[in-house]
């Protein structure tokens, strides 16, 4: 088992409106600068994208009911990297929730580095579904 951290934000918007706003693979890189430096270009059943270490490929979940945003991003080392991220209720606003799994080989500081990113993105995230 690898060590993980769950970090979220809380958003004043109806959650499924805000899944419905953001699921789209797409939409990433308006927020999640962790994942993409660029826009994403969709090539058969993933995505490509210039990432803050280099090329990446992603794979999304679909679109579903229950707010499930995962995604698996491989870094060319052939190892997908599993991201749990969703959305759900939290009275009448939303919660957004991402995992962090501390990778083998990654030291305390390249994980307290990621989860800093993480931060920021959430919160980039919540400007963007709040504009």
């Amino acid at each position: 088992m690898l060590p993980a951290r769950t970090y979220s934000i809380s958003i004043d918007r109806d959650w499924q409106a805000l899944y419905d706003r953001i699921w789209r693979p797409e939409i990433f890189p308006k927020w999640a600068s962790g994942l993409a430096e660029s826009n994403l270009r969709q090539d058969g059943d993933r995505w490509l994208a210039d990432g803050p270490e280099g090329p990446v490929a992603i794979r999304f979940t679909p679109h579903n009911a229950f707010g499930v945003m995962d995604h698996y991003v491989d870094t060319g080392n052939g190892k997908e990297i599993h991201v749990p991220l969703r959305v759900i209720a939290n009275g009448h606003g939303a919660e957004v929730m991402l995992t962090l799994f501390r990778q083998p080989g990654m030291d305390d500081e390249m994980f307290a580095r990621d989860a800093k990113w993480i931060t920021r993105d959430l919160r980039a995230l919540k400007a963007f579904a709040m504009a």
